[in-house]
């Protein structure tokens, strides 16, 4: 039996459950392997994860002191005795630490020596993928005099376009391309040359080990857990640093007004460029004179917020005195002393003990290593674990537009027509190997290449006339003639010659000098960025294509005409297992612990992603919730108030019968729920039409007498207004509802939607949410052509060729008919079924487990779908409501007669909490 331990860290007088809970995962720490921790929202879990891991962490720390100070001791006695005492000790510790360097330290300055550039046959995707991620391109001592001469005689009226041409380029047969460069080409990588200052100062000082690594999905959840660190002594005792996306945390105007990630990712590593190329200049100034061409360019002065090195240094110091930081702090901080507070950050990850950042950056290993993570030993905390496997697999993802593609084509092609007669035979060949396969995306998504009934583009799962289809990688390379080109070389080539940058530029100046006339500066900013992210995306596509053949899909979807609400045609490759991806972080990791306010089905994440794990070493824990079964009142409410069955199935959902009884059920709730009331519809979609319905009935004004109505928006970037005024809304009609006024609203009404960004990472507690009302059940569209391609996986079906034997799809589903959707859950027979009742559920459970936040928090959860009605003596393993949380499913009444029941179930709960309110 495990020894219990006391959490002396844990602010205030801990309940039960939350000592079982830091128990259980100090003893998963202690054993190593994979831990999955269940408590539900609103139980302290992220404050017990704080102190249960870090109490670890510190313990750990003082062990290995212990064996070291252990160790010297013996070894000072031997010393002695071998008679070389007299040496001092200054000596002895430099022999001793020179010698315990790390091996990411090693591997650190071999990379800056240039030796990551040797790809065996093995491992090529992976050192590719990280040589495209980290940057896209690298620097170039261009022969000057040699280009010189070379443009005297092909310089177009106003344009000096030197800077365009790619430098000469050698394929060879083995080992891929080599540029023609004198000083042997030291890769450059995303980091600025103040990094690399930063990391010599970093060297000084040993890394910490374990870390901890935390990660979350949303920024506001990071937040939160630094805010929670912040109330313990663990504040003071251990060093933190968060990272965030450079999207999040620069500070450079000119660049964040670029609004996408894609876009101010570019524009900060193109600046890093610069800089570096800018250096070089001035390292060469004579020899840059001797050809004449010896100046500063206003494009590569780099960015000024990463120039000063002393208020790096500052950044630093400051940081580390304050404790732990959140990405609005470290924000702050980069402000005031106009140093980036991006770089900054990451430079501090060495020495830190916790590292707290999103999921991308820990679960993609071309981010890792960007960033310089190493999960050596360390600990490894990801909250919010319930969709883990699906976040997992879709960050390997990429897709491409049709628009892009056109645009990536058009700079191609006129590149090669302008430097054609410049550029040498390897620069050539590369350059139309990449027109050839824009010209074969293009011509797939235009259905042009389905010519003969022989053609696998006509006979795969779709057909000329549909607009989506999907094919393996193979298969797709066949279809497109391009089976024999070598991408790994091509890859290779993008990265090692710096093309992205040299056509997107010649492209935006060939553009500006056309339309200066008519176009102002500030609209023609975005053009060459939007070449730069097509031309990533191409990348991407491209990287995606050398997996292997059953790792995933390529859906291809073609553009839609009369229907100015698409975008167009693209091309995406869908990820469809994360078994690798996620076994190299359990191979490095001492531990990884998946916390989540519900994981159930357990088996489900066991299966996807560490299947072969054996089951000692896969540790499981949930705990109860902290409220009294009295707190919550969950009703199933298979009935409206005039009778009529709720069914909101995807068939009959859109009846106005339903629509209009719902409507009912909802002005007679608000007669009876106190405060606020939460709607959560399956879909924005419906939402509205529902929204519309009752606006036109005359519901919604009847709904507006009691309470205001308020509506989850669809741009994530009007949440935060409109909850806000929500709150102010209840809090102020509630004051004034509590004189008895019958006649006075008595709050406010919130329809949201499952998925939205309401229903995950947003609390409503206490008066905000009452009630919470979860229409039907929201299982995902069946029209969704990635998913279905991810259950048929699941389910084991053979989707690797063309010769489907298990199971053939109707060629209507890709007409946007959900129907041939319907028909492959139906054919499942197992676990491609599980998964997706296990979708519809988890976002049930994330939705309505946002109500109770503390332990005297109250609340109603109403289940309004026949579909929940169960009998108690003979409910299923495979029911939906046996797959709601324990704390709920305990108390859950399984479905009331009539809605005279559920109206006095409810009266009597609010009038208990009451009653309870107004004694305290």
């Amino acid at each position: 039996m495990e020894e219990r331990r006391e959490f002396p860290a844990f602010p205030y007088e801990p309940y039960s459950i939350q000592l079982d809970f830091m128990n259980a995962l100090y003893q998963s720490l202690n054993k190593g392997g994979v831990a999955m921790l269940e408590s539900p929202t609103g139980t302290g879990k992220t404050l017990s994860i704080i102190c249960s891991a870090l109490q670890w962490l510190v313990d750990k720390k003082q062990h290995q002191k212990t064996q070291m100070d252990s160790s010297s001791n013996l070894s000072g006695k031997q010393e002695d005795q071998l008679g070389v005492d007299d040496e001092p000790d200054w000596m002895r510790d430099f022999v001793i630490n020179k010698d315990t360097k790390s091996p990411e330290k090693k591997m650190k300055e071999k990379k800056q020596m240039g030796f990551n550039k040797k790809i065996d046959r093995k491992g090529k995707r992976d050192n590719v993928r990280d040589l495209i991620t980290n940057g896209g391109g690298k620097d170039e001592d261009t022969d000057a005099e040699k280009v010189k001469n070379l443009l005297t005689k092909h310089e177009v009226e106003g344009m000096d376009e030197e800077e365009f041409l790619v430098e000469e380029y050698e394929s060879e047969d083995e080992n891929g391309g080599r540029s023609k460069r004198k000083g042997g080409g030291v890769p450059v990588n995303s980091s600025s040359e103040e990094e690399k200052d930063e990391d010599n100062m970093e060297d000084e000082e040993d890394e910490a080990r374990p870390k901890i690594y935390f990660c979350s999905r949303t920024h506001s959840q990071l937040s939160q857990f630094v805010k929670e660190l912040r109330k313990t002594k663990f504040a003071d005792e251990v060093k933190v640093v968060c990272l965030g996306s450079r999207k999040n945390f620069c500070i450079n105007k000119d660049v964040l007004k670029l609004g996408s990630s894609a876009q101010i990712n570019e524009k900060c590593l193109e600046l890093q460029k610069s800089r570096k190329k800018e250096i070089s200049k001035i390292s060469k100034t004579k020899n840059i004179r001797a050809c004449g061409r010896a100046g500063r360019s206003k494009t590569s002065s780099g960015c000024p917020m990463l120039r000063n090195h002393k208020r790096g240094k500052e950044f630093r110091s400051e940081v580390s005195q304050q404790g732990p930081l959140d990405i609005e702090d470290l924000v702050q901080i980069g402000n005031d002393l106009k140093t980036c507070p991006y770089y900054g950050s990451r430079s501090m990850v060495h020495t830190a003990d916790l590292v707290v950042l999103p999921y991308q950056s820990l679960l993609s290993k071309s981010s890792r290593e960007s960033l310089g993570l190493s999960l050596k030993d360390s600990i490894v905390v990801i909250d919010e674990a319930h969709n883990l496997a699906d976040s997992l697999v879709s960050m390997y993802n990429a897709k491409i537009t049709l628009s892009q593609l056109e645009l990536v084509h058009s700079h191609l092609e006129s590149y090669f027509m302008r430097f054609r007669n410049l550029l040498g035979p390897g620069n050539r060949r590369y350059i139309q190997i990449m027109m050839v396969l824009t010209r074969a995306f293009l011509q797939v998504l235009r259905n042009e290449n389905c010519q003969s009934t022989f053609d696998p583009l006509c006979n795969a799962e779709g057909s000329k006339s549909g607009f989506e289809s999907s094919m393996a990688i193979n298969e797709f390379l066949f279809a497109l003639n391009i089976d024999n080109i070598n991408l790994y070389k091509l890859l290779l080539y993008i990265e090692e010659s710096n093309i992205m940058h040299k056509v997107c530029g010649y492209g935006h100046k060939l553009a500006l000098s056309v339309e200066v006339s008519r176009l102002k500066n500030d609209n023609q900013s975005s053009h060459d960025e939007s070449a730069l992210s097509g031309f990533q995306a191409l990348v991407n596509m491209l990287l995606s294509l050398t997996n292997k053949d059953g790792d995933g899909r390529i859906i291809i979807s073609r553009p839609r005409p009369k229907c100015s609400m698409q975008q167009g045609g693209y091309l995406k490759y869908v990820m469809l297992t994360g078994e690798k991806i996620f076994s190299e972080i359990l191979n490095q990791a001492h531990a990884v612990i998946l916390a989540g306010g519900t994981l159930q089905p357990i088996e489900e994440t066991k299966e996807r992603l560490f299947p072969w794990l054996p089951p000692d070493q896969l540790h499981f824990f949930s705990c109860g919730h902290i409220i009294p079964s009295a707190n919550i009142l969950p009703i199933v409410v298979p009935q409206g108030p005039s009778g009529h069955s709720f069914d909101f199935s995807y068939s009959a959902r859109s009846s106005s019968v339903m629509i209009q009884e719902l409507g009912l059920l909802v002005s007679n709730l608000v007669n009876v729920v106190p405060e606020g009331m939460v709607l959560f519809f399956s879909s924005f979609d419906y939402e509205g039409q529902v929204y519309d319905a009752w606006k036109e009935s005359g519901i919604i004004g009847r709904i507006m007498k009691k309470k205001r109505i308020f509506r989850e928006p669809r741009r994530s970037t009007d949440v935060e207004t409109v909850l806000k005024e929500y709150k102010e809304t209840i809090d102020a009609l509630s004051h004034r509802s509590s004189k008895r006024d019958p006649e006075s609203r008595n709050g406010a009404i919130l329809l949201a939607v499952v998925g939205g960004k309401v229903s995950e990472g947003i609390n409503f507690s206490d008066g905000m949410g009452r009630c919470i009302v979860m229409v039907g059940l929201p299982y995902p569209s069946p029209a969704d052509i990635e998913l279905m391609e991810r259950i048929k996986h699941i389910e084991g079906f053979d989707t690797s060729s063309g010769k489907n034997t298990k199971f053939q799809a109707e060629r209507s589903w890709y007409n946007g008919d959900a129907q041939a959707g319907l028909d492959i859950l139906k054919s499942c027979k197992h676990r491609g079924k599980q998964y997706y009742e296990n979708l519809c559920m988890k976002a049930v459970n994330q939705s309505i487990g946002r109500a109770i936040r503390h332990i005297n928090d109250y609340a109603a959860i109403l289940l309004v779908d026949k579909r929940y009605t169960y009998d108690p003596s003979e409910r299923s393993s495979s029911h939906s409501t046996n797959k709601l949380p324990q704390w709920i499913k305990g108390r859950l009444v399984s479905g009331t007669k009539n809605y005279g029941e559920l109206q006095r179930l409810l009266h009597q709960f609010f009038k208990f909490h009451k009653g309870k309110e107004d004694n305290q």
